[in-house]
């Protein structure tokens, strides 16, 4: 039977308007009543972006139980550590790792190549599964992404996943 997940990103992409901001102690009230209404998995920040992202994705791997709560981490050694670091209390933890795909961002923002990219990916997942059982990969502006790069990306790490 097929199920649907709902997958919250309040708590890290709400800070994203305008003028939004909310402290840890606001986020764990956020993520509190997101566990009331049955959210299946928070992604409770991105713990590398500062001390005050960090503090509430932990306070909030902490206390919220019976929900998978995610961290948001680049394909970079520090940011995996610091979100496993930070998830370490949770009972159901997730490390989202994301990394820049299309062309114009491989050019101009990471300044690497196809293969590169494909091992950061692959790099990326496999250092996050020493951590946690549950990782999650995106692949960032895959809209704009050569669609048989994209697909070559995806099978590289979902390959991974399953040796590790």
């Amino acid at each position: 039977m097929s199920r649907i997940l709902i997958f919250d990103t309040t708590l890290r992409d709400g800070e994203q308007s305008p003028g939004a901001s909310l402290d840890p102690k606001e986020k764990l009230q956020i993520a509190r009543q997101l566990a009331v209404l049955n959210v299946d998995i928070i992604e409770a920040g991105f713990p590398i972006t500062s001390e005050g992202d960090f503090k509430s994705v932990s306070s909030i791997a902490n206390e919220i139980k019976g929900v998978c709560i995610a961290a948001l981490a680049r394909a970079v050694e520090k940011d995996i550590e610091c979100a496993a670091k930070a998830l370490k209390h949770a009972k159901s933890p997730r490390i989202h790792v994301f990394l820049a795909t299309s062309e114009i961002h491989r050019k101009f923002k990471l300044v690497k190549a196809k293969e590169e990219i494909i091992k950061t990916a692959v790099k990326g997942v496999k250092l996050a599964r020493k951590y946690v059982d549950d990782v999650e990969f995106s692949p960032e502006d895959a809209s704009r992404t050569e669609p048989d790069f994209l697909a070559e990306v995806v099978e590289a790490v979902i390959e991974k996943k399953k040796k590790t």
